[in-house]
């Protein structure tokens, strides 16, 4: 809430890093923003605790030289984002301060520049007639932001009905220019720009009601779609150790996936990887809109490794409530964080400054209610005009020596739908993406709601196919380690068979070129068909004399399924592969 009062002063009385306590002279709020005036530079700070008259701030600068008894001015507002239209192609700090128009190569501190541009003109379209009554977060109007429509709502703050007096014609505005007046059911007026401001760590609602996610989210990435799929409106994580390809996989799916805006969270982060988003993602084609890029629907929040911790914590809030922005507009959101365990790594540096008692490895104790009230903020909602929005949230883990069972990795299992878990053993032996199909599930396959979408869109007993194809990898694994421990000849041809149809579905179906352009995305009804195709293989009887012949005949069967898969679909070309496939099955296949 904002306070209505006088905004509150007070004077730094302590300081443990970029922790600053302060004793006020007033009222001041949970998640209240203030600035610590360090000489001619104000810093930046969220207060984050209260006792006795003292408030314990995050700061998000260096405090360096920063000294006791200097003076702070509480800002009566929480911390917030603010939103409007030019929100997208832009890169961001944690803070929603935008980087491109920062002079200089690096950030210098108190340097906090506009979310937004003031100066230019969008061309608005109103959507709404004078006399309607409208409430919290119905559409007033629209913009063209790039491709994307941008809606003009009213204030998330209001609460209540209004009657909308006046509207302004179509015709171009700056996004601080008055677009609409409302009149309150006292009389009051209140007038509506194309900006507004929503609190980062509240969730904001404007919906009917949220159903259980029902619709696949289509990645293009076959482990995902194919074996555990994530829905619109799902949450996921991908925990794995350091060089098992987590942000590969996450630009992947961010580039390849069915999405209407992309959010992209670099939480924590090396430097070098962040730039790497920053020069690639402007020069990607938008596979899903042609001739256009897909920055131009695309978001990146950028808080590197060697930013401060508060910055780093306040990230992934920014970027989730631009996502509910969006959201609230009837739209697809996409929001991929890399990495939540940078996150949480900053809640506990604060926490044990404030001297919390501690969890396990230290963290906070309330880690897990946090992981699961930040997620919960995902969903798909019924808006009320009809239309329907959705945020996508997948994260990265990254835990210590690839433990799966730290406190990070286990309090986001209990929180997220969807656990996608990459093996270091698959990535040394350059498998990817380097997800454990033993491992990693999807417990969206259980949703009565997403088997009947799967038996509508792509096949009746689809469900039924995917259980197969885990099936047959587990058999094959347990077919490996026999072989391992027994040797190639202390176990029966049959053994050697099921290991290898295991690797025809690894080869064919886990494994994807990232860098190839028809393999590095698969639609849907290619992934049916290749599925389709490695079930009849994995189900066909083959002759084979002794062992020794299984791994060449095997080998030519998974080369001619990847030739198909680097061939356009149902192309000439394709199909020529295809009979090839049919030759060589046939020179071992029996009746």
């Amino acid at each position: 809430m904002t306070n209505t009062a006088s905004p509150s002063t007070g004077k730094v009385t302590g300081i443990i890093a970029n922790l600053a306590i302060i004793k006020v002279d007033g009222p001041v709020a949970q998640n209240e923003v203030c600035y610590i005036q360090h000489k001619d530079t104000p810093l930046m700070a969220e207060v984050i605790k209260i006792r006795a008259g003292h408030a314990y701030a995050q700061v998000f600068e260096s405090t360096r030289g920063l000294k006791v008894g200097t003076p702070v001015a509480f800002q009566s507002h929480l911390l917030e984002a603010t939103l409007g239209p030019g929100i997208l192609s832009r890169n961001y700090d944690g803070l929603m301060h935008d980087l491109g128009t920062m002079d200089g190569i690096f950030l210098k501190r108190g340097d906090y520049t506009a979310a937004l541009d003031k100066e230019r003109l969008w061309q608005f379209t109103p959507l709404a007639e004078p006399g309607a009554q409208v409430q919290t977060g119905d559409w007033l109007g629209e913009v063209r932001e790039n491709a994307v429509p941008h809606r003009i709502m009213v204030p998330f703050k209001l609460e209540g009905s209004y009657t909308l007096k006046s509207i302004v014609a179509a015709g171009e505005y700056k996004v601080e220019d008055t677009v609409a007046v409302l009149t309150s059911e006292a009389g009051r007026e209140i007038k509506v720009t194309m900006s507004q401001e929503w609190p980062v760590k509240q969730a904001v609602r404007a919906y009917v009601e949220k159903p259980r996610p029902s619709k696949l989210l289509e990645t293009g990435v076959r482990t995902i779609d194919t074996l555990n799929p994530i829905v619109e409106g799902g949450t996921g994580f991908i925990p794995g150790p350091f060089g098992s390809g987590k942000t590969v996989l996450q630009q992947a799916i961010s580039r390849q996936a069915d999405a209407d805006v992309v959010i992209v969270a670099a939480c924590g982060e090396r430097a070098n990887e962040v730039v790497e988003l920053f020069k690639e993602f402007p020069e990607l084609e938008d596979p899903w809109h042609p001739g256009r890029k897909l920055m131009e629907r695309t978001v990146i929040i950028a808080n590197t490794s060697n930013m401060p911790v508060a910055a780093r914590e306040a990230s992934v809030y920014t970027a989730m409530t631009i996502a509910e922005y969006y959201r609230s507009m009837g739209l697809k959101v996409l929001l991929l964080a890399d990495s939540t365990s940078r996150w949480a790594q900053a809640l506990r540096e604060m926490s044990n400054r404030m001297e919390e008692l501690p969890g396990p490895d230290a963290f906070p104790m309330d880690l897990s209610a946090i992981i699961s009230n930040f997620y919960s903020r995902a969903g798909i909602v019924n808006l009320r005009n009809g239309h329907s929005g959705s945020i996508t949230f997948i994260g990265t883990v990254s835990p210590a020596g690839g433990n799966l069972k730290e406190p990070v990795t286990e309090s986001t299992r209990k929180a997220a739908r969807c656990f996608y878990a990459l093996s270091q053993q698959r990535a040394d032996s350059k498998r990817y993406p380097a997800i454990d199909p033993i491992d990693s599930y999807s417990k969206y396959l259980e949703y009565p709601e997403l088997q009947q979408y799967l038996a509508e869109a792509i096949a009746p007993d689809w469900v039924d196919k995917v259980g197969r194809l885990k099936n047959i990898l587990l058999r094959g694994k347990e077919a490996a380690d026999q072989i391992n421990i027994l040797g190639d000849d202390g176990v029966t041809v049959d053994y050697h068979l099921t290991f290898w149809k295991s690797e025809v579905v690894d080869a064919v179906i886990l494994q994807q070129d990232a860098f190839d352009e028809i393999d590095s995305r698969t639609p849907l009804a290619r992934q049916k068909y290749m599925a389709d195709t490695v079930l009849d293989i994995c189900e066909l009887q083959f002759q084979f004399d002794s062992f020794e012949g299984v791994n060449p005949f095997f080998k030519r069967v998974i080369n001619q399924m990847k030739q198909m898969n680097y061939s356009e679909f149902e192309s000439e070309q394709f199909r020529s592969f295809e009979a090839g496939l049919k030759e060589i099955l046939a020179e071992r296949k029996t009746d």
